[in-house]
């Protein structure tokens, strides 16, 4: 069976599905970027089966660039003949993977998968958006969505056929070692949608109760020095480090050392960030949206802050008293649900069965 993955390629998100696509027995995998490459396919997919559209894509919408690749991204797909396109990103991938089809005739039957604000805001944003979203939706065969709740918003949508799996991990890391009780790490983009400024309130507090606390913020992004005046304004500056994008490994050795970990987006699906910090066993403080409530049973196995509130000491005490049995049971959950390559695997199996068309 041959695939077309069409995407990022610049993204790490999009280069662990293609190494979790090119490891299935029987698939014959090739790929088309709507940017470059990044350096890790090379070890993936041979240059040959690679396509760079070479544009520069924008989550905001507007890519008329990207729609101008449509012919050479057409001629391209007649020569490999697929038996599949799998679009990720429906609004920008998933749209020009179904003009090919629908405009053009190029062969094979179009599967999506959905990575969050394709389907949970950009829908919302007008008439047009949604027109759009649900045709994609509708031409596709399968679809992939990360969460529950994601996944019922696409059928409203029109999507047929939806598989829900957590875009997970790779490989379990090994257990961690000792924690440190006042370490939090937070690593979402610092971005609005990602309420950056909401983990610094979120963290003020706990910095109030116990003076060991301090905060690690890594990843980068517009908000940045706004954080860093805000840390500053609060008399925190001495106890918030801005470490900026990291390596997996310095990050994996940062979710080792982290007892909390915070993530307070204002929208979101199941984020890979937090099945990593729960696979290193952080204790997870999260905001009040449905699929956070899909991995965390608040009080129980971490913490779901509702807007507004703040993390107090008498929330916080019984999780730090138990958080050897959470970090126990976080992990345990990971690799039983967790686990990306046998998700993956189901995923083409799913394929095989519907066949090409």
């Amino acid at each position: 069976m041959r695939l077309v993955l069409i995407g990022d390629g610049e993204s790490p998100h999009l280069l662990k599905w293609a190494r979790a696509l090119s490891a299935v027995p029987g698939l014959e995998l090739w790929a088309v970027s709507s940017r470059a490459f990044a350096p890790g396919f090379d070890a993936v997919l041979p240059a040959a089966r690679r396509l760079a559209l070479g544009t520069r894509p924008d989550a905001a919408g507007g890519n008329v660039a990207l729609l101008r690749t449509l012919p050479r991204l057409v001629r391209w797909l007649r020569q490999v003949r697929p038996d599949w396109l799998h679009a990720h990103y429906l609004t920008s991938h998933g749209t020009l993977a179904w003009l090919a089809q629908r405009v053009f005739g190029v062969p094979g039957r179009l599967a999506g998968s959905a990575w969050g604000s394709d389907i949970l805001v950009t829908p919302d944003r007008g008439g047009v958006w949604r027109w759009l979203t649900r045709r994609v939706l509708r031409g596709c065969a399968l679809c992939t969505s990360d969460s529950r709740v994601m996944a019922a918003r696409m059928h409203e949508l029109g999507a047929a056929d939806v598989m829900v799996f957590p875009f997970g991990l790779e490989a379990m890391p090994p257990p961690p070692p000792a924690k440190d009780p006042g370490l939090v790490f937070a690593n979402r983009g610092l971005e609005p949608i990602y309420r950056p400024q909401r983990v610094l309130q979120a963290f003020a507090a706990m910095a109030a109760a116990d003076p060991s606390c301090r905060l690690v913020v890594a990843n980068d992004g517009s908000l940045r020095g706004a954080m860093q005046a805000q840390a500053a304004a609060l008399g925190l500056a001495d106890r918030v480090a801005f470490v900026g994008r990291l390596d997996a490994a310095t990050q994996a050795g940062w979710y080792d050392r982290a007892q909390w970990y915070l993530s307070l987006p204002e929208s979101d699906s199941v984020a890979v960030s937090v099945l990593e910090a729960m696979a290193h066993g952080c204790i997870p403080i999260l905001s009040d949206l449905p699929a956070n409530r899909e991995l965390v049973d608040s009080g129980r196995n971490g913490l779901i802050l509702a807007d507004g509130a703040s993390p107090e000491e008498d929330v916080l005490a019984p999780l730090r008293q138990r958080a050897a049995v959470i970090a126990g049971d976080n992990r345990a959950w990971v690799r039983e649900h967790a686990l990306f390559a046998p998700a993956v695997q189901a995923f083409v199996e799913r394929l095989r069965a519907l066949g090409s068309r």
